[in-house]
């Protein structure tokens, strides 16, 4: 994995869209079923859409009808930091991108095997490389 990356809160708004520094830079959500890879079925990687690092392959998709992407494991375990998250009246667990610490979304305890987890990811952090 690379070193950190490390940008101004200015250039982070120069490369992001709105809603992408919303979501990635302020750990923001998009709505429900609203993302554009909700539905995908497309074999690729996703990847860190600040930073272009993989974070999960399509082999570990699947519907959770969260309304949000759902994978059940991360492409590396590396890929993502998990962090403590009671916001919103909340006890999760965030998961952000380890190489430039954008929010992604959470990951929850109820996911199907081999690993039991849901990680639950806004499409607007995501970019998809097909296979």
């Amino acid at each position: 994995m690379p070193d950190k990356l490390d940008k101004s809160d200015s250039q982070w708004r120069e490369q992001l869209t709105e809603e992408q520094y919303f979501v990635t830079r302020q750990a923001g959500t998009e709505p429900p079923f609203s993302g554009a890879y909700v539905d995908k079925q497309d074999d690729g990687t996703y990847r860190c859409v600040c930073c272009h690092q993989p974070l999960f392959n399509s082999e570990t998709k699947f519907d959770s009808g969260c309304g949000w992407p759902s994978f059940y494991a991360q492409v590396d375990v590396d890929a993502v930091t998990h962090h403590a998250d009671y916001s919103h009246g909340m006890d999760r667990t965030e998961v952000r991108c380890q190489h430039c610490d954008a929010h992604l979304g959470h990951v929850f305890d109820d996911g199907p095997a081999p690993t039991g987890l849901r990680y639950c990811i806004n499409s607007v952090a995501l970019d998809f490389d097909a296979d």
